[in-house]
């Protein structure tokens, strides 16, 4: 595991700054901008704004990292709303992320006191005054997120932001997914930057209606999910019709302790005895389907 000496900044397109995970192999953010990013792919669709005006809010961040997607909703949620009380919880495998965020003050432009109220949290695990009630619970998240499913939780907004499927396929599964979806209060929302087939397939068998953001930084969209269906952009016919190839088949780990390795070769198996069309062949068609 990294140690916060081993993180270095790397400056995005938008003047804010990311770190690489060597051990994931992915930055934590695009190079189009970190800050843009939490703004964009997090806050705007899962639209905390809005919500703000009920002054009451609960929040769970899966996968807290360098603390930017906290920072982004609670700037925009104090800024509608300077009242509105917060509840947050987030999970994180590496504490030396958000350890290694603060020591290069990357937080520092968020509007105060955030900067300081997330250096506390990271301290200390935990943060309550009368506008915010925190918690950071570290370790692996499929087992934090039992912790607190069983504590009843139930958010009105969940950040999902792991590295990516192929190289944390843990956190994508249809258990970890299920989880996710019942710590959802009935008219909550989840909103994620992947829009893999296999992850939006986990959220529909899990219950949950599914619907794109608009892209940031790439062609492709995010997704949203929620209980209802309600306010969501809807997918495509040709993304809906993707979702039924090999690609769409999603990644399970009944017992939410499986490896990577395990999780990724139960999924390669279970797409090589499908009978469902292959993502290439799919493609194939499509093209020449656009060119007739």
């Amino acid at each position: 595991m990294q140690n916060s000496g081993v993180f270095t900044p790397q400056l995005t397109a938008d003047g804010s700054f990311t770190f690489f995970s060597a051990e994931f192999g992915e930055a934590f953010h695009s190079n189009q901008g970190a800050r843009l990013e939490a703004e964009l792919k997090f806050v705007g669709p899962l639209q905390l704004r809005a919500k703000a005006v009920r002054g009451e809010l609960i929040l769970l961040d899966v996968c807290y990292g360098l603390g930017y997607n906290t920072a982004a909703a609670l700037e925009a949620i104090w800024e509608v709303n300077p009242n509105c009380r917060v509840e947050l919880v987030g999970l994180e495998l590496d504490v030396t992320v958000p350890q290694a965020a603060i020591a290069h003050q990357l937080l520092k432009n968020w509007r105060d006191p955030i900067p300081e109220l997330l250096e506390n949290l990271v301290r200390d695990r935990k943060l309550q005054n009368h506008k915010i009630q925190a918690k950071l619970l570290l370790g692996d998240a499929r087992q934090t997120l039992q912790q607190i499913h069983k504590l009843g939780l139930k958010a009105d907004a969940i950040f999902l932001d792991p590295f990516s499927p192929p190289r944390c396929p843990q956190l994508w599964t249809v258990e970890f997914l299920g989880l996710l979806a019942n710590c959802l209060k009935s008219d909550g929302l989840l909103v994620t930057y992947s829009s893999s087939a296999a992850v939006r397939n986990a959220l529909i068998a899990v219950g949950l209606q599914i619907g794109s953001t608009v892209p940031v930084g790439r062609r492709s969209p995010g997704t949203a999910a929620n209980l209802s269906g309600n306010e969501l952009l809807g997918i495509s016919e040709l993304e809906r019709d993707y979702l039924e190839t090999k690609a769409g088949i999603p990644y399970r780990d009944r017992t939410l302790s499986d490896t990577a390795e395990t999780i990724i070769q139960r999924r390669q198996q279970e797409q090589q005895t499908s009978p469902k069309e292959s993502s290439s062949q799919w493609k194939k068609r499509q093209t020449q389907l656009e060119n007739k």
